[in-house]
């Protein structure tokens, strides 16, 4: 890790850009100083950027853009973290702090199940029941230490009694916490977000949160790459951090991928400010920062690897500082020129808890927006199709589960 307090990385030319992106297209693995000068694309240059990422995706991925249909289930919402930036979570007796109780998550994996739906999105606050006594009590009321404890038992009880695959976001766990999981989950994820050290500082994003220590979150990956867990990773953009922050935050990733060959998807999420946050006034991310970020993790990671961004956050962001928000098929426009080949979860029955105030696109919609485009919209299952067929990521009380539901090539039957 690298803690850096602003941009000083390589000095920007045109012949140096083109050298940078004509390696990119060759498929040759591309250093710290190529990335440094790629992110700082502008104007023409980041159209020849965007255009690079797009052939680098088509050529490892093709022209199939997948997703995969889910529900949202916020497990607690009770949190130790304070992210200036959140808004999911909470402290007991504030307004909305919440459990969900056994039935209650049954009855919503039930009505998805009805609805088609394949995966179960387990997200929770980090260790609440290490900040507050009331976790304490509702855990031991259930029969529980942990949340993880309690996780573990919940993803277990809906593979007994739906078909919904789970996908779990605990935050920072323990090998020990992993493996145990792995028995019960097709898939985990855990957002770097960035590694830099820096906001961790008093004023900064993460200043109040000690699970987003990048040791930590790193450790947590690693861990992970060595049970062979199919992981899903990635950075928040604009919060604060640096142009070579961001650079520095993926080849942090790509060295662990490159290590363990276990992250299924890197996603790349847009900053989206919240009235009741200390952040409520920091300016977001416009589009083409997020385009080039995302294209640069596309020629860091290659052809094969799956970029994300998430559909609902970027349906009215905004193109410049103070611009009007463009059309949503524009924002659609530019994510697949940057290279993105995933849309992500969507649910047709729970919102996005974590922005609850951005609605999912519509399945079917967005189906014939990427028709339009030349592009095959794809469901997938909470676990990749290459994660399938590679032995070793699926637990053996999973794999057999799991394969019966696709087809030869890893897709939903």
């Amino acid at each position: 890790m690298r803690e850096v307090a602003s941009f000083e990385g390589t000095r920007f030319s045109v012949r140096a850009f083109a050298a940078a992106l004509k390696k990119a297209r060759a498929g040759e693995r591309l250093q710290r100083d190529d990335a440094l000068l790629l992110i700082q694309a502008e104007g023409e240059d980041l159209w020849a950027l965007l255009e690079a990422a797009a052939e680098v995706r088509d050529r490892g991925r093709g022209r199939t853009i997948t997703f995969s249909k889910k529900v949202f289930l916020p497990l607690t919402n009770l949190c130790r973290d304070y992210c200036a930036y959140c808004t999911f979570r909470k402290d007991p007796g504030d307004p909305g702090a919440k459990t969900m109780m056994p039935e209650e998550v049954l009855a919503v994996a039930r009505a998805g199940e009805r609805l088609g739906c394949k995966e179960a999105l387990f997200s929770l606050g980090d260790k609440p029941e290490r900040a507050f006594p009331e976790m304490r009590r509702t855990l031991a009321a259930l029969g529980h230490k942990t949340t993880l404890e309690y996780l573990h038992a919940m993803c277990a009880r809906l593979l007994r009694e739906t078909t919904l695959l789970p996908h779990v976001n605990p935050g920072v766990m323990t090998e020990e916490e992993m493996h145990a999981l792995k028995e019960v989950s097709v898939s985990m994820g855990l957002m770097l977000e960035n590694a830099s050290l820096r906001l961790l500082r008093r004023g900064g994003p993460h200043f109040r949160a000690p699970d987003k220590h990048p040791r930590l979150r790193l450790r947590t990956i690693a861990d992970a790459g060595r049970l062979r867990i199919p992981f899903t990773t990635g950075l928040l953009i604009g919060i604060g951090e640096t142009l070579e922050e961001r650079v520095d935050s993926l080849l942090e990733l790509r060295a662990l991928h490159e290590t363990y060959g276990h992250i299924q998807e890197i996603i790349i999420q847009n900053f989206r400010a919240k009235s009741d946050t200390p952040m409520h006034a920091h300016p977001e991310p416009t589009l083409e920062d997020l385009a080039r970020t995302v294209a640069v993790a596309r020629l860091l990671f290659g052809g094969e690897m799956n970029i994300q961004v998430p559909p609902n956050l970027i349906l009215d962001a905004p193109s410049t500082p103070g611009a009007p928000a463009p059309r949503a098929t524009e924002a659609m426009d530019i994510m697949l020129r940057a290279g993105i080949n995933d849309w992500g979860g969507i649910s047709p029955l729970t919102r996005d808890y974590i922005n609850p105030e951005r609605p999912w696109p519509h399945i079917e919609w967005l189906r014939e927006e990427m028709r339009a485009r030349g592009f095959d919209l794809r469901e997938r299952l909470a676990i990749y199709p290459e994660f399938i067929r590679t032995p070793g990521f699926l637990a053996p009380t999973l794999s057999e589960r799991v394969r019966a539901r696709v087809t030869p090539e890893g897709y939903p039957v």
